[in-house]
């Protein structure tokens, strides 16, 4: 058994009526975490040091502006500043002398609503009807048994009355309140079998998948024109912080999480049909390095633009937690030359990626998709026969490589090294599809 953490976002269903009681909240937060700063300030300034979040408590739990919320709220906001100070200091520790400390929130003469969030005293939740109570500070009550009550709607797939609510968060977005719960529980899935998949992330292809006898590719070129679209219409913008730019930013990125939502969720529901219970993904840690000098490598303008736009991180982690909850293991794994060696003999040399897309080894006159001959590599990186003690690695990846698949010994085009199947994100549906599907839905 494993415990699971999720966070799920709600609309909030009678905005109106709550409105001004969440804008008090979120202001008198800002207004908290600004006397914070300015103890911060103080303290610095005397001692060289930061307090941490029990001396920013201590100090400011008598002050006016923490009595505007509820103990436990004002706790997270001062507790949030400690952490954006450490951080902050931690980057300056290091030599980063252009880093700068977090600052006040401010917007013009006034503040701007600040996220509230509601631990367990804070909040109570009532599943059947939907609806959520949440305290305010003694200094907002009218009368003592004053709070808000907040009706709340959710994806037609969640049901919170499943999860256990250890925390929920009031977050002003898109001009309106929305909540925020996060939400804890047990789980215990059944494995779908004890087949392992290997995962190459790309530009081109965001994922290849390597099943070791058939293959799946992800294009991600619906993410990329989004990137170079918004781009585009962000230059025209006259002012980068105006409203039509913010505006931008937010829709690209809600596409782009609604992109990295489907493209794991498609993933995963294709492991537990091919019975995959372990999958293992390369790991892109270093792919903005290089490897030898440790600086930023040149990709190109395309190239950088891509990597800029991509999200590695946010990617695995939603792979890793749809994953769990069906049962299979993710396992990160370094790329070291997988780019390089052929999946179906081993040999490995800088010349053989002949073009881009294509892998052929003078060797064994293996033709493959290069993104496919990495995605095997992966996978056998975690294959039984790798796990063997006393053997050194060049052994294991030797042996790996002779209990591998091959492609057929006639035409090796043919094989499935070379003639992935493709699926592509269909924005009609908001889901990925086999290639001819979506084709046949195109106007």
């Amino acid at each position: 058994m494993s415990r699971t953490i999720r966070t799920f976002e709600a609309t909030i269903a009678n905005q109106r009526q709550v409105r001004d009681d969440l804008n008090q909240l979120g202001w008198a937060a800002s207004k908290l975490w600004n006397v914070g700063r300015y103890y911060a300030q103080e303290q610095w300034d005397e001692t060289g040091k930061i307090p941490d979040d029990g001396d920013f408590k201590a100090e400011l739990k008598s002050h006016e502006r923490y009595t505007d919320l509820h103990s436990q709220s004002s706790q997270r906001v001062l507790e949030e500043l400690a952490e954006a100070f450490n951080g902050w200091f931690g980057k300056r520790q290091n030599g980063n002398d252009r880093a700068r400390p977090p600052g006040y929130r401010k917007n013009g003469d006034s503040h701007p609503r600040s996220t509230v969030s509601f631990k367990a005293a804070g909040f109570k939740h009532d599943a059947q009807f939907t609806r959520v109570r949440l305290s305010k500070g003694r200094n907002l009550k009218e009368h003592r048994s004053d709070f808000i009550l907040c009706e709340y709607q959710t994806r037609p797939d969640v049901d919170l009355a499943e999860w256990d609510i250890q925390q929920v968060r009031a977050v002003y977005k898109r001009d309106e309140w929305r909540l925020q719960f996060v939400c804890r529980t047990v789980i215990d899935p059944e494995p779908p079998g004890e087949e392992v998949a290997g995962v190459d992330l790309g530009i081109c292809n965001f994922a290849a998948v390597s099943f070791g006898g058939e293959s799946v590719l992800y294009p991600g070129s619906a993410l990329k024109e989004d990137e170079y679209y918004f781009t585009k219409k962000k230059a025209k913008c006259d002012d980068s912080s105006s409203r039509e730019a913010t505006r931008l930013d937010r829709k690209r990125t809600g596409r782009r999480t609604h992109f990295l939502h489907a493209l794991s969720k498609a993933l995963v529901e294709e492991c537990v049909q091919r019975g995959v219970g372990t999958l293992v993904v390369g790991d892109l840690g270093g792919i903005r390095e290089d490897d030898e000098r440790s600086e930023l490598r040149n990709w190109g303008d395309h190239g950088n633009l891509d990597l800029h736009g991509w999200a590695f991180d946010r990617f695995t982690t939603l792979l890793d937690y749809k994953a769990e909850a069906g049962g299979i293991d993710v396992e990160l794994v370094s790329e070291r030359n997988t780019s390089k060696s052929c999946s179906a003999c081993g040999h490995a040399d800088d010349n053989q990626r002949v073009e881009r897309g294509l892998y052929v080894c003078e060797e064994c006159d293996t033709v493959a998709n290069a993104d496919v001959n990495g995605a095997e590599n992966i996978r056998q990186k975690v294959l039984p026969s790798l796990a063997t003690d006393g053997v050194d690695e060049t052994q294991s990846v030797s042996s790996a490589h002779q209990n591998a698949p091959r492609s057929g010994d006639g035409d090796r085009d043919n094989g499935w090294l070379a003639q992935p199947a493709v699926h592509l994100f269909d924005r009609s549906e908001g889901c990925f599809a086999p290639r001819e599907l979506v084709a046949n839905r195109e106007p």
